[in-house]
């Protein structure tokens, strides 16, 4: 069986930096990266706002260089899945399938997955044309036409993000009303680069390849009340229908919000269980960014030497 001081569960760019921050620490900390190595941004072209890089950089390439500047210093990658987690006695037990690892402590960044659509036709666009983050990919449809989807919180804020970039932004929205909270509703419907396609639905993403590159042109739309079909002409579409957090792991373990976020305290990455820390996604549904992910992931590995410690394991 093998024992680390620290086991991170989750490679994006928070459990990366957590890595990096604890195998400087001489903490020789163990990254299980699970079904998706380095995180949504590997799902990301080009990242064009990431501190460091002024020519951009893309999603996958910045996650591997983080891996590699983590792994330098001691840090060591199994491209494993958690199956579960035992945390009701010391040290801890992660087990991965039919294997056990032993842990002093867990930094968790398992991150959140965009809810999406599950079009094949929304997959081959993914960073295309197709995206589900506005605040990521916004700038790349500057003076084109763009469609999101949704009717929440989430689309709206999106929506009205976009009209900083788009000509013109169309919601589309399964209903004839909107769920979103009345602010949000009046700030979109009073912009006047928003309109409304109700009762829609995206049955189809449409669009060419050329020279090998793929670029979205239009949408093939189904109106919910009479089922008639229509293509509908975008350059882009964000899928607005919010964020899932990836925590059942750790159902009836770690605390969560109505939501199913994990809740850390204070302006710490502590959890409720003593020895377990979380951060990026998994706890952050406000900024959801790499960098402030990063950010969370360095404070978690200070947390968890700090914790070390405090237990008396250096």
């Amino acid at each position: 069986m093998e024992h680390r001081k620290v086991i991170i569960i989750g490679s994006g760019p928070a459990g990366l930096t957590a890595a990096l921050y604890s195998a400087r620490a001489n903490l020789s900390p163990l990254i299980f990266e699970g079904n998706q190595p380095g995180g949504q941004l590997t799902i990301t072209t080009d990242v064009e706002n990431f501190p460091g890089f002024p020519e951009g950089i893309q999603g996958p390439k910045l996650m591997d260089e983080m891996r590699k500047q983590a792994h330098r210093f001691g840090a060591e990658s199994k491209y494993e899945h958690v199956t579960s987690v035992d945390v009701s006695k010391r040290p801890f037990t992660v087990h991965v399938g039919e294997t056990v690892y032993t842990a002093d402590s867990l930094i968790v960044s398992t991150g959140a997955s965009a809810r999406l659509l599950g079009l094949e036709s929304e997959k081959e666009y993914m960073g295309y044309g197709v995206s589900a983050c506005a605040t990521c990919d916004g700038f790349f449809f500057k003076d084109l036409e763009v469609a999101v989807i949704g009717g929440g919180d989430t689309a709206m804020e999106e929506a009205l993000f976009l009209t900083k970039f788009a000509t013109k932004v169309t919601v589309i929205h399964r209903r004839e009303e909107l769920r979103a909270s009345k602010i949000m509703q009046e700030r979109a419907l009073k912009s006047g680069k928003i309109e409304f396609k109700w009762n829609s639905v995206v049955e189809e993403v449409k669009g060419t390849e050329e020279n090998g590159m793929k670029k979205m042109t239009h949408l093939v739309l189904k109106n919910t009340l009479n089922g008639e079909l229509e293509e509908f002409p975008v350059q882009g579409l964000f899928i607005g229908i919010g964020h899932k957090p990836n925590t059942e792991l750790f159902e009836d373990i770690l605390d969560m919000d109505e939501s199913g976020y994990l809740v850390t305290k204070g302006k710490s990455t502590y959890t409720n269980v003593d020895g377990i820390f979380a951060c990026g996604d998994v706890q952050d549904h406000v900024y959801r960014q790499a960098v402030s992910a990063a950010g969370s992931g360095c404070m978690a590995s200070i947390d968890a030497e700090r914790w070390l410690a405090e237990q008396g394991i250096e």
